[in-house]
């Protein structure tokens, strides 16, 4: 089983997910990921670091080809920027890990659990993009904000800025300020659901980049996305449903 265990709190981890979990012998993952998870003295853990993907994919492989039953976890949505691509990568190298029993079982990504928060961001269309370029050269990258940004597109940005990419965000924002109004909303959601969660809310002209870590999701409006204020609270976020309303 390849599990989305959501953005952090255990209240947004799907019955679904729990039961997969309570069903492995084996806990593959990244170690952050499963130390959220309270686990019985008889599962085995296999936890390693963020950027070896495909040897844990393989692992759990081999684990499940054993007669172990496994659970490989995910923050966040398994299949979005995850280790469910990882898991049939793997399977498309080494064929015979198809005859294998898989699943995929789903979670709540970061851009949902933030769009919930801010209230409705992607209430049209939207986009999805991972700013890091450790799977893909950073020219591809921007040849998809500049894309996203021709199409109006509220554009969700994944993996912005780490210790080892720093001035990936800073690149992005400046592209995209030379091709979307100045005006355009942003929010900045950092941590959602966790003890630090923090909401900032800009513009494209005003934001402030260094509020941007890998815990962070930032969210790009299109030119409909609005801020609805209200008294004494932080501002909804709107993209409207219907394109080219007046307002």
């Amino acid at each position: 089983m390849i599990v989305g265990l959501g953005p952090g709190p255990a209240d947004w981890m799907t019955p679904e997910a729990s039961a997969a979990i309570e069903a492995a012998n084996d806990i593959v993952g990244y170690d952050p990921y499963v130390k959220r998870l309270v686990l019985r003295t008889d599962q085995r853990v296999h936890a390693s670091d963020n950027r070896v993907e495909m040897d844990r994919a393989r692992l759990a492989l081999k684990l499940a080809a054993d007669g172990r039953d496994v659970a490989v976890v995910s923050g966040g949505d398994p299949g979005v920027f995850a280790m469910a691509a990882a898991v049939f990568e793997a399977i498309a190298d080494d064929p015979q890990w198809s005859k294998l029993d898989i699943a995929v079982v789903p979670g709540v990504t970061a851009m949902q659990a933030a769009a919930a928060r801010l209230g409705a961001p992607l209430g049209h269309d939207f986009c999805a993009i991972s700013l890091s370029d450790n799977l893909k050269p950073w020219t591809i990258i921007e040849r998809r904000l500049r894309a996203a940004a021709d199409g109006d597109f509220v554009i969700a940005l994944y993996n912005p800025a780490s210790k080892a990419r720093p001035t990936r965000i800073t690149q992005a924002f400046d592209l995209l300020r030379a091709l979307k109004a100045s005006t355009t909303p942003v929010a900045f959601a950092r941590a959602i659901g966790r003890a630090d969660e923090k909401l900032t809310l800009t513009t494209l002209g005003e934001a402030d980049i260094s509020l941007v870590d890998m815990a962070t999701l930032v969210i790009i409006g299109s030119s409909e996305t609005r801020f609805i204020p209200r008294d004494d609270a932080r501002p909804w976020m709107l993209t409207p449903r219907a394109y080219g309303v007046s307002r």
